[in-house]
């Protein structure tokens, strides 16, 4: 079976209900500013890849299925020769989510760990890809029952990797060099100090490092530049504040860093499509 096709496919929107996508690369390519509200399933058909996954490096080789919980910054860079096939499948809560008919608590047990990366045995390899494959073929055209049974497969595929062993294969680990324990060393401090003012000077400074090499150094590893991974942290604790207490828009700028209520809105608004107050309209517990 060939899983990945000459030419691209793509099926829906990433923030949308349900979106696929499968794609060969041959030219170097990384994703930036990724954050989403969906759900995400990650398989590499071939190639290798470095994920930047909840706060953690970890290496990808051929057979390795990855899900991303929502909100969870996650990016891919390369890792060696750019060439790399692997399908993408997105999906919201209205899809699959609490309260459809479809829906089990354990579809939903790899997520509790916002990101889990399961190496696939043959059997369950080949089982996944005709489930992708079904997926592509049933997405590629409008008939009756299409997002019924793109439920479905989604489903099998969910409780493919519920029962798959929860231990994360230490093999996945990236090995980590002095840079990459550098750079951890700089995103655990932005993820416990997010709202102080963090500069590129400043961090340089406290990590004893020039700020160019930070810099570079800080893309190479996680594939943000410091003042996006800096933003996507503040705004994901900010949308949690806006979800979960009454703390008026401008307060919430300012806990998580933000030095206005301006600033804040812009930054929002880029990294979410919506403005704060309307995203506390919408999602309010």
């Amino acid at each position: 079976m060939k899983l990945i096709p000459d030419k691209p496919f793509t099926y829906g929107h990433e923030d949308g209900d349900f979106y696929i996508q499968q794609v060969r690369r041959t030219k170097p390519f990384g994703r930036t500013n990724h954050d989403h509200p969906t759900y995400e399933i990650y398989y590499l058909a071939a190639g290798e890849r470095v994920h930047f996954l909840d706060r953690r490096t970890v290496r990808l080789t051929a057979g390795d299925l990855v899900l991303v919980n929502k909100h969870v910054v996650h990016n891919a860079s390369d890792l060696g020769p750019p060439e790399h096939e692997r399908i993408v499948v997105n999906f919201s809560d209205a899809f699959l989510g609490a309260g459809h008919p479809l829906h089990d608590p354990l579809l939903f047990a790899p997520f509790a760990r916002q990101a889990a990366v399961l190496r696939l045995g043959a059997q369950e390899r080949a089982f996944a890809e005709q489930l992708f494959a079904k997926m592509v073929a049933e997405a590629a055209h409008e008939r009756p029952g299409r997002e019924v049974y793109l439920r479905l497969l989604l489903a099998e595929l969910l409780l493919l990797a519920a029962r798959h062993p929860a231990d994360e294969p230490k093999d996945v680990v990236a090995a980590q060099s002095p840079l990459q324990r550098k750079i951890a060393e700089v995103v655990a401090h932005v993820n416990a100090s997010y709202e102080t003012k963090l500069t590129l000077a400043g961090l340089a400074g406290r990590f004893f490092v020039s700020p160019y090499y930070l810099s570079r150094s800080f893309r190479a590893v996680t594939g943000f530049t410091l003042i996006e991974y800096v933003n996507l942290t503040r705004i994901r604790e900010a949308r949690r504040l806006l979800r979960e207490t009454d703390f008026k828009i401008i307060a919430v700028a300012e806990r998580t860093g933000f030095e206005s209520a301006g600033h804040f809105d812009r930054v929002f608004k880029k990294l979410t499509g919506t403005t704060p107050h309307l995203y506390r309209k919408l999602n309010r517990l």
